[in-house]
């Protein structure tokens, strides 16, 4: 329960709402016995009110809506990783050993995304990743792959790569035990 003391600013853009306010249900005088910012936002997007609680009085009540979406947005895109690249916890906890971990999770996530993009199946994300890790090892062209999944691999691939005709150059011919072999 919360008691309502006063406006704090203007309304602008799709803030319903901007007050202070005391907590004021059982117990709540002992946990939190200091003012409060409760700014109410219209999300057009989902079409619902989110109530935020903050203890910054200094910014407008825009700026606490933008920063607490750019926080929601942080959020999300842990729970991607997390979800999608099976990233449970940070394997260095130095910051740089973080920001390699970071880049490289964005990194995968951008290479995954333009891949979905480039499909003319209709992946979800997470499927993409999945059937990208259990495909990891054979051999398809990933193009045709990404829009024709299910289609059954070849058997075997054709060789890409043919012996040089230079036998100076890395392939010899030896005896070894009476058979004749490259290396």
């Amino acid at each position: 329960m919360m008691s309502w003391m006063s406006e704090m600013s203007p309304l602008r853009k799709n803030i319903l709402s901007d007050e202070l306010v005391i907590l004021a249900g059982i117990g709540a005088k002992e946990k939190c016995s200091h003012v409060l910012r409760r700014v109410v936002v219209w999300d057009e997007k989902n079409e619902r009110q989110i109530v935020l609680l903050t203890n910054h009085f200094s910014f407008a009540a825009s700026t606490i809506s933008a920063i607490y979406k750019d926080r929601w947005e942080i959020e999300i895109f842990f729970k991607t990783l997390k979800q999608n690249l099976k990233v449970k916890t940070f394997v260095g906890t130095s910051e740089n050993a973080l920001y390699i971990q970071i880049w490289t999770a964005l990194i995968a996530m951008l290479i995954i995304k333009y891949l979905q993009h480039l499909s003319k199946f209709s992946w979800s994300l997470s499927n993409l990743v999945t059937l990208l890790r259990w495909n990891l090892f054979t051999y398809r062209d990933l193009h045709v792959w990404l829009d024709n999944p299910f289609e059954t691999p070849p058997e075997e691939p054709l060789p890409l790569q043919e012996y040089l005709p230079f036998p100076d150059l890395g392939q010899h011919l030896c005896n070894i035990r009476k058979r004749r072999t490259r290396f």
